[in-house]
């Protein structure tokens, strides 16, 4: 059975950083698209970050270009999350995501990915 578990989220301080982590485990994630996707209270869930089956290549959601940065660790299986400069507007549960196929490429949209987590929640207080 395919997991995905997503840690790291918490309550900081506008200003501050977090690292949320996502442990994939029941396959091999490393040649697979992954991404990182948030949901606030009240709005659909939007696109985060997000990168390709060999992460060559990564895309950013323009509220967030600069001050996030995702990564992979294949002999992990995890899937990294760097948040800094966080700001109220950060505020939301976050969720990691993985396609079953290397094609998609780079995804944005939530309907491209078959793997989901449970959600952690980030908190930025102002």
């Amino acid at each position: 059975q395919v997991q995905l578990v997503e840690s790291g989220g918490g309550l900081v301080q506008a200003g501050g950083s977090l690292r949320l982590s996502c442990a994939a485990s029941g396959r091999t994630f490393s040649n697979l698209p992954m991404g990182w996707f948030r949901q606030a209270p009240g709005k659909e869930r939007e696109f985060v970050a997000a990168f390709s089956w060999n992460s060559a290549r990564t895309n950013y959601a323009d509220p967030v270009k600069g001050r996030f940065t995702i990564s992979r660790d294949n002999a992990k299986n995890t899937v990294t999350l760097q948040m800094n400069s966080l700001r109220p507007e950060d505020t939301a549960v976050y969720y990691c995501a993985a396609a079953k196929t290397p094609r998609l490429g780079v995804g944005v949209y939530s309907e491209q990915y078959d793997y989901w987590g449970q959600g952690t929640q980030v908190t930025v207080s102002s």
